[in-house]
């Protein structure tokens, strides 16, 4: 399939900066299993939904994942930027460094250097091997929580290229980077979907008699990149990790048999689930790596709704909701979504997708 298939234009003031405030005020676009469209906001998400349904939530909580330092060969250093993508071992990260050509394995690598991380004021750390999808392995001298603590005091949050490009980090990003039921530390990107909910949003799900169920998906910074091929064949995802409780797959399996929907929040939820979920579309326990690519043609098997931002051109993630809406119904969308205003990414509006009857 080509990815040119899945480009359209997005005009730069589309893309938001900063979240609406309060974060329940996002405009949401309701997009049926018909292609009907109707407008509006987070805070009205619990009347289009039905008693029984159930939301499914990413618990993952962002961390200053993005690193600023030498790399130090001899009596040479030279500046990298590092974005840490995922954990490989307690004293251990894969991540994405720039310029990576400058660094080569066995290099010495130094990052912070303000004089409160750690009891020399620097983080340190030896490159390993660079592996087939550009990431390279870093080896801290720090393992477990101390260094979970040392890359708190030293990082910065990471925010997405398109926003990062025209705006610097500041305080108030630690913040609206987050969502509210954010627990588990590891993720390099925030699960975008979730900043809109707010309290009074969860009181209104919990009057209408919808549940509420977490799982764990902690992005990486591969969500970041672009598709570089022109064949979605040959574009390869970088692996996430992720876990669903057995209590948590009961849940959701009742909620089915009941009749109700399984709602995922996100499309890391969705990714998840439906690497936990069977042919039959029975939900296991589930815990690991997954590289899951979902493109139209893709067979759903976990996921009725899906509640997600609007996606950036040409990226899996546009792919992944042309596979849940159809092509030609998520086109007119956003098509529409640009015409009236919608807000685009990360810290932008939201959408409620009705997954297209098979």
């Amino acid at each position: 399939m080509r990815v040119d298939q899945f480009d359209f234009e997005l005009p730069e003031d589309r893309i938001a900066l900063r979240p609406a405030a309060p974060r329940d005020s996002a405009r949401m676009l309701r997009i049926g299993d018909d292609g009907q469209l109707s407008d509006h906001v987070v805070r009205d998400l619990a009347a289009l939904l039905e008693p029984g349904d159930a939301l499914v939530f990413n618990d993952t909580k962002v961390i200053p994942a993005q690193l600023e330092g030498f790399r130090v060969r001899g009596e040479n250093r030279s500046r990298i930027s590092a974005t840490l993508h995922m954990r490989s071992g307690s004293d251990r990260w894969l991540a994405f460094l720039r310029p990576g050509k400058r660094v080569a394995e066995g290099d010495r690598l130094v990052f912070g250097g303000d004089g409160s991380v750690c009891l020399t004021g620097v983080l340190d750390g030896t490159a390993g091997k660079s592996g087939e999808g550009g990431e390279r392995e870093i080896f801290f001298d720090l393992s477990g929580p101390l260094l979970d603590e040392a890359i708190m005091a030293a990082g910065h949050i990471p925010l997405p290229p398109y926003i990062a490009s025209k705006r610097g980090e500041d305080e108030r990003d630690r913040a609206d980077y987050q969502t509210i039921y954010a627990r588990e530390d590891g993720a390099v990107a925030a699960p975008t979907a979730g900043l809109h909910f707010t309290d009074a949003v969860f009181a209104a799900l919990d009057a209408r008699g919808i549940s509420r169920h977490f799982v764990t998906l902690h992005v990486g910074a591969g969500t970041f990149l672009p598709v570089k091929v022109e064949d979605t064949d040959d574009h390869k995802m970088h692996s996430e990790i992720g876990h669903v409780s057995s209590e948590t797959a009961e849940a959701l399996n009742a909620v089915r048999a009941r009749g109700g929907r399984v709602v995922s929040v996100g499309t890391t939820s969705l990714r998840l689930l439906e690497s936990a979920a069977d042919e039959t579309g029975q939900i296991n326990a589930w815990s690991g790596p997954t590289d899951i690519f979902i493109t139209p043609g893709y067979r759903f098997r976990a996921v009725d709704v899906l509640m997600t931002n609007f996606h950036l051109p040409r990226s899996t993630l546009f792919m992944l909701v042309s596979a849940f809406s159809g092509e030609k119904t998520m086109r007119a969308a956003y098509e529409y979504a640009i015409k009236t205003g919608y807000r685009f990414y990360s810290y932008g509006d939201s959408s409620l997708l009705f997954r297209t009857k098979p």
